[in-house]
This record gives C-alpha cells, structure tokens and sequence, in this order.
C-alpha cells in the first residue's frame, strides 16, 4: 500500500516489503524506517539521497556535493570507511539487486523524482541478504495510474546553475500498468571544478497473469557524461577559500564518467494471504567508468600526472524465493526459502595520464587485469507464533563467494614474472534469531540476535601493499555478531514512536589504515565495538501540522587496533571511528494543505567527529544546524494538476563541512557544504 509521511499510520497497516516474506511493521525484528511519497518529493529538489533519509534515525547521510564521488551513506557505522559509493548497506530498487557480489552498491540507476517509496532496514541482515548486509536501502518506483494514460512535468532551476527536468509518463490497459521517467540534471557546482551532468531513464511494466501471477519487467539506462572532482581541502585552504578546489584535482584533470544500464524481470505467484507464494527475478546489468584521479601513480611524482582509471563491468544473477504456511490457521509457521546466483566481471585498466588524459591507448599502463566475483548463496528463513502474542523468528544463509583475477600486466616485475594471477574462495554462515510480542499498538517490543560478515572489493583487493597487480592476499573479510532490542508503537492516527538499542563487535573491521601519494590501502584492524540508542517519532498537531524526530546516539570505536606508520605502531584502541559523528538530531514540521498550500521545514545538528583513525583530526558538527524550508502550493484547472514550489537550503547560511574524506592524504579531509541557496520549480500533471 501506499505510505504518506505527513500521515500517522498503524504498524498493522504498514507492510515491509524488504523482508523475505511480506509482513506488517509490527511483525518484524529489525528497526525499521518507511519513508513515503510526499517526503521524497513535496517541495523537494530531488537531488540528494539526504532529502529521503535524514529523518530515519541511526543513518548518517554525509553529502559531499560532489558529483564525482557521490554520497556517503553510514548505518551504524557500516559503510563509514567509503570514500566512493556504498559499503556496507544492501540497495535493492524494486526489488532488484543494486549491490555487487563484492558488496559495493551503486545508486546510478535510482532516480528520487520517480521513487515511492523507500524502506530502510537497520541492523545485521546477511541471513537474508549475505555480503555487506549491516542495513538495507529498497526503494520502489512509482507506478501508480490514476488514468489510463497520463503525463507529467517537473522542472527546477536553483543556486549554482543547477538545472533539473523530469518527464514521466504512467498508463494503464487491461491487465498492464507501466510507467516512463526521464531525467536531466545539470550543475554548475558552488565549489571549483565541480560542475556535472546526468541523465536517467527508468521503464517499468507489470502484467498480470491472473489473480495471482505477475509479471514485473524494468530498464534502467543511465548516463553521467562527467563530473568534475574537486577533491578534499586542508584546514588552512579552506580557511582561506571554502569553495576551492584541490590544486592536484585541478592540474590532474580529475573527473569521472559513467554509463550503466540494467534490465530485470521478476515473475510472482501466490500473495500475502495465500499460503503459498513464489518469487523469481533475473537481471543483467553493464557499466563503463572513465575515471582520472588526482592520485599520484607509482614511479616519479608529478604535479599533473594522476592515475587514469578505466572500467568495463558486467553483473548479472538470480535470485529465487519461495514462502510457504505450514497450516491453516494464523499461529501456524511460515517457511521461506531460496537462493542467490551472482556474477561480476569487470576489465579494469590503470594508466599513467597527463592532465587527466593518456596520449595514446598504451600510454604507460601500470595495471591491466579481468576481475571475476562470483557467489552462489542458498539461504532458509522461519517464523513462529507458538502463543497469541509472541512470534518467532530464525533463518540462516551460506555464502560461497570466489574471487579471481587474472594479470594481463606484467611490467610490475615480482614473482612468476610479475603476472599476480590468482583466485581467492571466501565463505561464511550467517544467521539471525528474532522475538516480537504482538497485539499491542501502543507498544511492540523486540529484539533480535545476528551474525553478518563483508568481504573486501575488488577495488580495495587491487590496490596491494607492493603496488603490483592482482589482489592483496592479505586482506580479508570482516565479521559481525550484533545484539539489538527496540519497540515501536502508535497511538491512533495522532502519534507513533520508535526506540532502538544495538551492540555490534566487528571481527578483522576492514579499515583505510594509510594514504601514500594518495592512494588509499586497506588492512584489516584486529576489533572494533559499534554501540547506540536510535528514537524517533511523530506528533500530529491537529489538522494543521505534524511533527517529527529522529536523534542517534553512537559509540564507534576501535577495541584492538594496532596501525603500523613506517617504523612506528600506533596503538589505536579506544579511539573512534572516523567519519560519523557520534550525535545527530532532526526535527522536521510538515504542515497540512491550507487552500493547497503546505510548508515544510527541517532543522539537523550533527556533532564533531574525527576524519583519522588516530583522532588528531576532528571536524567540529553543525553549530547551530542547518535549516532547509520548503513551500508548495497545489492547484487544479481543467482536469490538470499545478504544484509550484520553493525552497531555501541553509537558511541559517551556516558555514559547515557536510562529509570528510576519511584518513585523506596530507590532511585533505574537508568536503564543505554550500552557504545559503534556493531553488525554484513547478510540477505540471494530470489531476490524482
């Protein structure tokens, strides 16, 4: 069903889609957060992943406005360490895997004007997900039609030159229903070199084979034609100027391109209420990155010499699940089960380039090798309701992942004349056991016991402490037992709540122990204890408004770490992990149409973290927070829907730094935010 975030709803009438099996909000053992509609584009810019998960509590969003790097998205601390895309966290859109076998998620083929919908699972999920399953992202696309066949229109320009228009087309006939979104954003950047472009192009169709059969099909087809880098800053360059760039991104040519397409289809059979349900999806997705890099490569520095990167990759799989009900009455256990097939295949090329450009197609190759990943994954899930109030639940998966390379560039020297060939088997048995008590609106408590581990990339396997080719056989992956209770509750439609407490201990934490000439390498830490409280609620003011929180208190920090700094071994233990800040508060306003008119308003604090591993580096938080105000109004002539809108970004024109660089080299760290800005836009459609 459809979730409206400016509304209060029962857990009971709130279904998670993310879990193996479908079950209402109050059935499930993990936190949970549901993000609807109108938060994702009421007055929204949809631009950036924080307009759709600052009010989930327990996620850090660090925004880098940085086109060519993206994002950083921390659960828990999971995925803290990424200096590029997602570590840690599963991504499915509409069900289909955005994640590598590898464990490293793209949100490419994720366009937020055309979202629904976004669940955010939080907590260890490898029992269902395997490999780099510490949370969950599922976002679903909009296929809703109100009418046979409708169009629609959304155009914004705002500070900085940005530019963003969406043309989306829905329909429905006879037993399809469809829907087409394309999109084109442009921007000039608030900081040097840091202008970019993308397009999106999303298709879905569902056809029903009967009461109950579907057929799902989506294509995806995405393009950033490029996205300058303007890299971190040091402390004193961004006193001096806070919407520089970095010297060597500027004479390195750094910058980044992409194109990725993905096609799906998921066939369904059974429901919710039936005892039986069947679910098989197959996808095939390509991606092609031309990526130069301010990083310095091996042999004599020079100021404009970087690394030219370039990367073809195919991932295709298939996922097959099955639930079935051991029984006819409610009480009586439900089974799920099923498996992942997986594969990666990626052509990776490193050169050495002049101003972010090689010469000539052989122009000082220092890396060239065919990387394979793939993983085959059975996995079981079982709940229980052995009396009226309590359900059980267990599951468990085996992942058998092989990684393997093979060296086409021998040049590097070492052993067997310099070809690192090689393969790597990786395997692990995750599992999880959950309690939730039932029948309480006003308080559902549970609690949950879970195993999960995450391998390295092949993009952290590649970069070896020797700086030749193939993998780094060193570098191993990471395992995690986390214990979490919680309880959520709702009190009509006029409040809801959500409390959350964890403990997670990392075994063999894979971080980003140095910087050399800027290139990162990664080892793993020995032990690291991520801890924290997560609330979060709603208040509906009448009819006129309602209010919200999320607030997240976090303890990350490394328990056994030693880091070896050439003759020198820093014993870290104690110390905190970089990159998150250990306290964040939200408060958000959404108020209720008043002649079609709606004011949103939101107000963060974050406190100062650390951007070293050894906590000499700390970034102070927000200050007094940053303040993001937004208005519409919607208005209906001839049968067509007119929705202007309006907004204001940092209202406070607060100077603050959104994201850090974790362990940069040279103490290039900071990734400031812009000061205040606005945008403006009008959504034009047929009337709902």
């Amino acid at each position: 069903m459809r979730v409206d975030s400016t509304r209060i709803q029962p857990l009971t009438t709130v279904t998670v889609r993310v879990m193996a099996d479908r079950r209402s909000l109050d059935k499930v053992p993990w936190a949970v957060g549901v993000v609807g509609t109108r938060e994702l584009r009421r007055g929204q810019p949809t631009v950036n992943l924080d307009e759709a998960l600052g009010s989930v509590p327990g996620v850090f969003v660090a925004s880098r406005y940085n086109f060519a790097t993206d994002s950083r998205i921390s659960i828990r601390g999971a995925g803290a360490r990424a200096n590029f895309g997602l570590r840690g966290v599963k991504v499915f859109l509409d069900g289909v895997p955005q994640t590598l076998p590898d464990g490293q998620s793209q949100l490419t083929n994720v366009e937020l004007g055309n979202i629904d919908r976004v669940e955010v699972l939080r907590g260890s999920t490898a029992s269902l997900y395997g490999n780099g399953s510490a949370g969950v992202l599922s976002f679903s696309n909009d296929l809703r039609a109100p009418t046979p066949f409708a169009q629609s229109v959304r155009v914004l320009a705002g500070s900085y030159g940005q530019r963003k228009t969406q043309l989306r087309t829905v329909g429905r006939a006879g037993k399809a229903i469809g829907s087409l979104s394309v999109s084109r954003m442009t921007t000039d950047g608030f900081r040097q070199r840091s202008a970019a472009e993308s397009r999106q192009l999303n298709a879905a169709l569902d056809y029903s084979l009967g009461a109950d059969s579907r057929i799902e099909v989506r294509a995806q087809v995405a393009e950033v034609p490029n996205a300058f880098n303007p890299g971190a800053l040091t402390f004193a360059e961004y006193a001096i100027r806070r919407d520089s760039a970095s010297a060597a991104n500027i004479r390195r040519g750094s910058d980044r391109r992409v194109k990725q397409d993905q096609f799906s289809i998921s066939y369904h059979h059974g429901s919710e209420a039936q005892r039986a349900e069947y679910v098989a999806t197959t996808w095939i997705s390509t991606r092609g990155v031309r990526n130069a890099l301010s990083t310095a490569p091996p042999g004599p520095v020079s100021p404009t010499r970087g690394i030219y990167s370039t990367l073809e990759r195919t991932f295709y799989g298939t996922r097959l699940s099955a639930r079935y009900t051991l029984g006819e009455t409610p009480r009586a256990p439900t089974i799920a089960g099923g498996f992942d097939l997986q594969q990666m295949r990626d052509l990776r090329i490193n050169q050495r380039p002049t101003a972010g450009r090689p010469t000539a197609r052989t122009d000082s190759i220092i890396l060239n090798q065919f990387e394979t990943v793939g993983t085959i994954a059975p996995f079981v899930q079982a709940q229980w309701t052995p009396t009226a109030r309590i359900l059980l639940s267990a599951g468990g998966r085996y992942d058998r992942l092989t990684f393997a390379v093979r060296d086409y560039f021998t040049g590097d020297g070492g052993v067997n004349k310099g070809d690192n060939s090689g393969s790597r088997p990786l395997s692990a048995v995750s599992g999880h056991a959950g309690l939730t008590v039932t029948g309480w609106t006003l308080f559902a408590p549970y609690a949950n016991l879970s195993t999960s581990f995450e391998t390295p990339t092949t993009t952290e396997l590649q970069v070896r402490p020797d700086r030749q080719g193939g993998f780094n056989p060193d570098l191993g992956p990471q395992r995690t037992l986390s214990t979490e209770i919680g309880a959520r509750g709702a009190v009509s439609t006029l409040a809801s709540w959500n409390v959350a407490a964890y403990r997670a201990n990392v075994r063999n934490a894979i971080v980003q122990s140095r910087v050399l000439d800027g290139t990162a390498f990664f080892e793993n830490a020995g032990r690291t204890r991520n801890a924290g409280i997560e609330a979060g609620g709603s208040i509906r003011l009448a009819r006129v408004a309602s209010v919200n929180a999320a607030y997240t208190w976090s303890n990350l920090t490394f328990a056994d770490y030693r880091q070896t700094n050439g003759t020198r071994v820093d014993t870290l233990d104690g110390k905190q992990l970089p990159g998150v800040p250990p306290q964040q508060l939200r408060v958000g306003l959404r108020s209720g149409s008043l002649r079609g008119f709606t004011l949103d308003a939101d107000q963060t604090w974050t406190s100062a973290l650390f951007a070293d591993d050894l906590n000499t580096i700390r970034v102070p938080g927000w200050g007094t927070g940053v303040t993001n105000v937004r208005a519409s109004w919607s208005g209906m002539r001839n049968g067509y829907r007119f929705e202007p809108f309006v907004g204001v970004l940092n209202a406070q024109n607060n100077a603050y730094i959104g994201a850090v660089t974790v362990n940069g080299a040279f103490g290039r760290v900071l990734e400031p935010s812009p000061l205040r800005n606005w945008y403006v836009g009008m959504d034009i459609g047929v009337a709902r």
